[in-house]
């Protein structure tokens, strides 16, 4: 069985905006994420995650994750990353979308309860993409 560190980097590396078993392989039947992010409060439940993923292979050729952080202790893992994204509309240019920090409890080997919390990442803003660049890893 895969250590939590391992099983939260296998989750980020899969490919998201194409993998439809993404939630199977990797969520808990009783995971919940609570998320906080511009647009407020979100509890996702495991059907909401399978929907989330459903609409996110929807919106997105390719998803790439650059972590800043990734801190295991015990069966909880810490990560700091920013989201990078290409569109359906634009394939070609890879955007960066939004900053998370993220922690998760893995339970039974899969992801159990995510707490997050992102905000849009704004590329001409140089000092927050630095801060997103300096690897602490």
């Amino acid at each position: 069985m895969m250590s939590a560190k391992e099983l939260v980097k296998a989750f980020y590396n899969s490919d998201l905006a194409n993998n439809a078993n993404v939630v199977a392989e990797f969520f808990h039947e009783k995971s919940e994420l609570h998320w906080t992010s511009s647009q407020g409060f979100t509890l996702l439940k495991y059907n909401d995650i399978k929907k989330f993923f459903k609409g996110t292979r929807e919106s997105y050729t390719a998803l790439r994750f650059e972590f800043t952080h990734f801190i295991e202790v015990n069966n909880t893992v810490i990560t700091r990353h920013t989201l990078f994204a290409n569109t359906i509309e634009n394939p070609d240019s890879e955007i960066a979308l939004a900053h998370f920090a993220t922690i998760w409890e893995v339970k039974d080997g899969k992801l159990y309860r995510g707490y997050e919390i992102s905000h849009q990442a704004n590329e001409n803003n140089q000092s927050s993409m630095k801060s997103y660049t300096e690897r602490k890893i």
